[in-house]
């Protein structure tokens, strides 16, 4: 076998395979976004695969008509978007002075950094702590505890490692101050990785909710996720269908947790499209220097 052909037939079988795992991936989001379609009739006699059987809304007129719902997303959404703006702007003031290496005790504040990524005080610990600074029942506590990530912050410290120090002595010659060349010169240069860390900051606050069991109790506070695992575990889908009139079609639980649930999943989709320039370059540039 010649190399011209094994290399075709290794992009073939590589195709293939990725294909597959793409499929994989993508059958269980089409099979409830078809059962969220489907009627009661279908969902409950089990006809309901990978396509819609007796297409209605039913289901989403139920979501869209729930104020709690509505309530829960516009929360959502304000938290995801202040969670990611001051987590990225402290992750760049982190990172930025510890890829100077004139930058005094770097070695032991690299080393605290990474010791965080293996070991924490616990979940009791921290919810004391919350408590502490009276921040239960408050917004704050669901953005503060976790505003950075170690992780994160090292792909970034790895990235901005890359960029060539002759830039900044250059900036630095021409009367430029730390923050004029951050600012002007290396976030210019990073918008891979900030889309990237963006995205990952934000997906991360969008589907949290176990921090806000411990720390909210107003029901003003919840975020979309929690109310899809109260949905699931404290049956609220009764109570949601109970309220159908006598002379409507009652809606099934299955087709109604579809529903909330692509409701809850379709906003966070929609912001992919926008990075995806940025996304592969972020991930594979700040995975591999350093």
């Amino acid at each position: 076998m010649s190399e011209r052909t094994a290399n075709r037939t290794f992009d073939i079988v590589t195709t293939v395979l990725v294909a597959v795992a793409v499929l994989l991936c993508l059958a269980p989001f089409i099979h409830i976004l078809s059962i969220s379609f489907s009627s009661n009739r279908a969902i409950t006699s089990g006809e309901v695969t990978l396509f819609p059987v007796e297409f209605n809304l039913k289901a989403y007129g139920k979501v869209f008509s729930d104020m709690s719902m509505i309530r829960s997303l516009g929360f959502t959404v304000m938290l995801t978007l202040i969670t990611t703006v001051l987590s990225m702007l402290m992750t760049i003031i982190a990172a930025y002075p510890l890829t100077k290496k004139n930058l005094k005790g770097r070695k032991t504040i690299m080393f605290i950094i990474v010791v965080t990524m293996f070991f924490s005080g616990g979940i009791i610990p921290e919810y004391i702590l919350v408590r502490d600074l009276h921040l239960l029942n408050n917004m704050w506590s669901l953005i503060l505890p976790g505003l950075i990530s170690p992780f994160y912050l090292i792909i970034l410290i790895s990235f901005f490692n890359g960029i060539p120090e002759s830039l900044g002595e250059a900036a630095e010659i021409d009367g430029s101050s730390q923050f004029g060349t951050l600012l002007r010169i290396v976030l210019p240069l990073s918008l891979p990785v900030l889309a990237t860390l963006s995205l990952f900051y934000g997906v991360g606050r969008w589907n949290g909710f176990q921090d806000t069991l411990m720390y909210i109790q107003n029901p003003d506070l919840f975020p979309l996720q929690l109310k899809l695992y109260q949905m699931i575990q404290n049956n609220m889908v009764s109570e949601l269908t109970r309220l159908e009139g006598a002379s409507g079609a009652r809606i099934t639980p299955e087709g109604l947790k579809a529903a909330s649930v692509i409701f809850a999943t379709v906003p966070i989709l929609l912001v992919y499209p926008w990075l995806q320039r940025y996304f592969v370059s972020g991930v594979m540039v700040g995975a591999v220097k350093g």
